[in-house]
């Protein structure tokens, strides 16, 4: 059978394996894809049209998806948020490039329009210093957990690792730490990309007293205490989470806190102290300066102050 005469669901997984072998895709983003597909799936069996063949796919039938998506509620019984919305359709447009690139016929990706998000959306959420250091203390460094996430938070804030980079720290990467006053480190990132990233002093006199209460043979860097030892020792992002989720609690910084929120963080403070936006695009690994820009509207305010505080022309006049 010609890839042509598969129906659209049939060709979802094909779809999978193209953005992992061909395109070199994260895992996460492969994931991501696979979840978002899921609903249109559903919405294909729910109208009737599970045998629908690529090019049978009309500019009507993603405007009645569109209209189910916006009507769709999850399980707290609220609607799905318009960015939400949009992610479904980016990975509706993303099938949909595959199958151009296979030459197979179908409705062209750019006929997907992209709704526009609430500007409110995409703000980005960070902590200021002095909440980074009630949530930094929030870690009580007396006992062996509490010394890991002590570790894990300062290793956060300092290098801004993804958490998928994050957890797969090795120990054997900071087999020399105790000769070293500074390190960098070479890591594979989001996309397979390599860069290196930079641990402060703070950071690692944290990691090397977590280090030097460590016992076992296990390969992870940071690993949980509950493992048998036919099991994982390594902490999983899922962890991770819960991890800064509960020191948010306990240090009284806000609930949203995340590891992400760490990495924003860290991007927040190098701009605000002058840092240039491509240079902290090298140290968050972004392969486009766009991806960084999202940082600069949170120094606007505090340029416009600076300016209206100093700039000659910019104060009243005596006369």
């Amino acid at each position: 059978m010609k890839k042509s005469d598969l129906p659209i669901i049939k060709h979802i997984p094909l779809f999978l394996d193209y953005c992992d072998i061909e395109k070199g895709l994260s895992e996460k983003t492969q994931v991501n894809y696979s979840r978002y597909l899921t609903k249109f799936v559903l919405w294909l069996k729910d109208s009737k049209k599970a045998n629908l063949l690529p090019h049978e796919l009309t500019s009507g039938d993603v405007y009645d998806y569109r209209v189910y998506l916006s009507r769709f509620k999850g399980e707290n019984g609220l609607p799905l948020k318009r960015v939400t919305q949009t992610y479904y359709l980016i990975a509706l447009r993303a099938l949909l490039s595959y199958f151009t690139a296979k030459d197979i016929e179908s409705l062209p990706a750019d006929k997907i329009g992209l709704p526009k998000t609430d500007k409110g959306e995409k703000t980005v959420k960070f902590l200021n210093l002095d909440q980074i250091e009630k949530l930094l203390l929030a870690a009580d460094p007396k006992t062996p957990i509490g010394l890991r996430d002590r570790a894990i938070l300062e290793t956060l804030f300092s290098t801004g690792l993804r958490i998928a980079e994050l957890v797969a720290l090795n120990r054997e990467q900071f087999a020399n730490i105790k000769l070293k006053k500074d390190l960098e480190l070479g890591i594979i990132g989001k996309g397979s990309h390599p860069r290196t990233v930079y641990f402060s002093d703070r950071a690692l006199s944290w990691i090397k007293k977590y280090l030097d209460t460590r016992t076992d043979k296990e390969k992870p860097l940071f690993i949980h205490f509950r493992a048998r030892e036919d099991s994982d020792a390594r902490l999983t992002p899922r962890s991770m989470e819960r991890i800064v989720k509960r020191y948010a609690v306990l240090g009284g910084v806000p609930i949203f806190t995340t590891p992400h929120t760490l990495r924003h963080s860290m991007a927040t403070d190098l701009l605000t102290q002058g840092v240039d936006i491509r240079t902290i695009q090298e140290f968050l690994g972004h392969r486009n300066i766009v991806t960084t820009q999202i940082y600069t509207h949170v120094t606007n305010k505090r340029l416009r102050d600076v300016h209206r505080q100093y700039h000659s022309l910019g104060k009243e006049s005596k006369e």
